[in-house]
């Protein structure tokens, strides 16, 4: 398997699409792709189409996705405010491209247009429109009823409502719905980065309604908060004033969880009359919490950690990356540009790596799908 991966920023899409996609083909040195992942940046929503044909014309690859997002990413850089497009390039991988729309009905709604394998052990690459098609009912229904299935990706930021964002699948650009990738036989590795650092000490939720929580070890959540904020010193302190977080642990048989064993949810409301909380997941009674914070220094130990940690678990060496970054994130967060890229090339060694700012990203956690927020995610792929 090799990767290539090609950028430009020329101001004229058609230029852009022909310099990337012929750079990301010289560097598969002769080899035929076999998938191309087109991104390209806000600015070339019109000329969406004529960036596909162009990418199409220049490398003829027998799969494609990819969207226009706020912003792409590159190599070492994150091009956050202007024209971009990128292509990222894969040799010998199996693929099977597909589309899903969501079909409202009197009862809810269907999803449409792809059947997932319950019994294959792929990856699937999705980019889902945010406007048109519900992230969170697809990943509730695999984990229900297709535990196992693994999904990375991220929701596409480039539109500004419904009918605005551009999807790209083989030949066509669509606008609505979801498009996704299945790469048999598992060839990708899953990152999820969530970017938040744990403060004081683990409760066991000892009474709970929905998402609801009255009682942690025992106590009303709001005092036991109380107690952890009291201990805290100055800055950890104002990090809770400017928004807190739960993470929950997804495999209770963990003794010592740690980075990449928390389900990352907001704290959406407090009664402080009872001391109950209310978070952005449902839990059951005898679920583990622990209260987050999210800043930059924290969300890069949190990044280092989880790549360091999959690099060290693979089977081979890393062939290249697809990123899934959170339009959150970027200079938003850190302060700098390119951090979440710079800092993956420096851990991986160079790899090939593209990507796109996202509105949501997808990866899972402890084995079981998500939808985060403030997320880096990544498919790592080896050798």
């Amino acid at each position: 398997m090799r990767i290539g991966v090609g950028i430009s920023t020329a101001a004229n899409a058609k230029q852009a699409a022909a310099e990337a996609a012929a750079h990301a083909r010289d560097e598969l040195a002769g080899e035929a792709p076999s998938l191309a992942v087109l991104l390209g940046s806000r600015a070339h929503t019109d000329a969406a189409a004529d960036v596909l044909d162009t990418v199409q014309e220049t490398v003829e690859p027998p799969a494609l996705i990819g969207c226009v997002a706020q912003g792409v990413v590159a190599g070492r850089h994150e091009i956050e405010d202007k024209p971009a497009v990128a292509v990222w390039l894969a040799s010998g991988l199996s693929t099977e491209t597909f589309q899903l729309d969501f079909v409202r009905t009197g009862s809810g709604g269907l999803l449409t247009g792809y059947r997932f394998d319950r019994t294959a052990q792929d990856l699937h690459l999705l980019l889902p429109d945010p406007y048109t098609f519900p992230s969170s009912l697809l990943i509730e229904h695999l984990n229900a009823d297709l535990p196992g299935t693994t999904v990375v990706g991220g929701v596409v930021s480039g539109g500004r409502g419904p009918g605005d964002t551009r999807l790209f699948r083989d030949q066509d650009v669509v606008t609505s719905g979801l498009v996704g990738v299945r790469l048999p036989g598992m060839r990708g590795i899953p990152i999820v980065s969530q970017g938040c650092r744990p403060i004081g000490n683990p409760y066991i939720v000892t009474a709970a309604d929905g998402a609801v929580i009255t009682e942690l070890g025992g106590r009303p959540p709001l005092h036991r908060l109380r107690e952890i904020v009291e201990g805290l010193g100055r800055e950890e302190q104002e990090l809770v004033s400017r928004g807190l977080h739960v993470g929950i642990v997804v495999d209770e048989h963990l003794a010592a969880p740690g980075q990449g064993d928390f389900l990352i949810r907001g704290l959406l409301g407090a009664d402080p009359s009872t001391g109950a909380i209310e978070i952005g997941e449902v839990v059951e009674v005898g679920a583990t919490l622990q209260f987050q914070v999210r800043d930059a220094v924290g969300a890069d130990k949190d990044l280092r950690l989880a790549v360091e940690r999959a690099g060290a678990s693979m089977p081979g060496r890393p062939a290249g990356a697809l990123l899934f970054t959170c339009n959150g994130r970027g200079r938003r967060m850190f302060g700098v540009a390119d951090h979440d890229a710079s800092t993956i090339e420096d851990l991986l060694g160079g790899i090939p790596l593209a990507g796109f700012f996202a509105a949501g990203e997808i990866g899972p956690i402890a084995g079981r799908n998500a939808l985060h927020g403030f997320t880096a995610s990544m498919a790592l792929f080896t050798e």
